[in-house]
């Protein structure tokens, strides 16, 4: 019997759900986790927020050697760029960097990817880098497979001046929501909020997340669901 084995020699990518939000004090980033290898899931549970510096952050989506691949560059950057000055580096210059490598090897690299922290200089700020380099100061971002089913809901949801709060609980809505529709996003959600007092990381367990339209509640077995009648020998 033929089989098509195809995912077993395909790239790890994480068709994927990233996103950042701006919110008045500083700006908080969100993914899913779930790193395919064509149709099979390769890891339920990979992190897809990377810090560059202390206050700098970059969600990654792409191919995940790629990604990863560039951020270890900027994060070794950041570090030189740091011990020169003596402080921490500013959001623009880790987005220019990662916006100078992604542009200087757009014919190799199959990687989309969004900057965000907070400096003293313009507080909490966001850039996204899509796929051949370009650069965009955004007050939020989204990449990944799973950005298509949610553009439409954050233009409306999304407001300049949110809380810390508000802002936090509408990327876990719309992290979710994509959940729900794009195969390539799933498991878990991680967050990341970046503003003057620190970094904070918080994780959501799909038992945590929303229900939406059609979707089932998450079992520890498939003989938890009703529907499922017993096998007979």
């Amino acid at each position: 019997m033929d089989m098509d084995m195809d995912w077993m020699t395909a790239p790890h990518s994480m068709g994927t759900t990233i996103m950042a939000l701006q919110y008045d004090k500083g700006v908080v980033l969100g993914a899913d986790s779930r790193t395919t290898t064509g149709t099979y899931v390769a890891n339920r549970a990979s992190d897809k927020i990377t810090a560059l510096s202390d206050n700098v952050y970059l969600c990654r989506s792409g191919s995940a050697a790629d990604s990863q691949v560039v951020s270890d560059y900027v994060r070794y950057f950041l570090n030189q760029h740091t011990i020169q000055l003596g402080r921490p580096p500013t959001v623009k210059t880790a987005a220019t960097l990662v916006r100078e490598l992604s542009y200087q090897n757009k014919s190799f690299l199959e990687a989309g990817l969004i900057v965000g922290g907070w400096d003293k200089y313009d507080g909490g700020s966001i850039y996204a880098i899509p796929l051949g380099g370009t650069i965009l100061q955004l007050p939020f971002a989204i990449g990944g497979s799973g950005s298509t089913y949610v553009y439409g809901f954050l233009d409306q949801a999304w407001r300049d001046g949110m809380n810390k709060e508000e802002a936090e609980d509408l990327a876990v809505k719309a992290v979710s929501l994509a959940m729900a529709r794009d195969c390539a996003s799933g498991g878990v959600v991680r967050t990341v909020i970046v503003n003057a007092e620190g970094v904070t990381r918080n994780f959501y367990s799909v038992d945590k997340l929303p229900l939406w339209h059609e979707e089932l509640a998450p079992q520890s077995s498939l003989l938890e669901f009703n529907e499922v009648e017993p096998m007979h020998g």
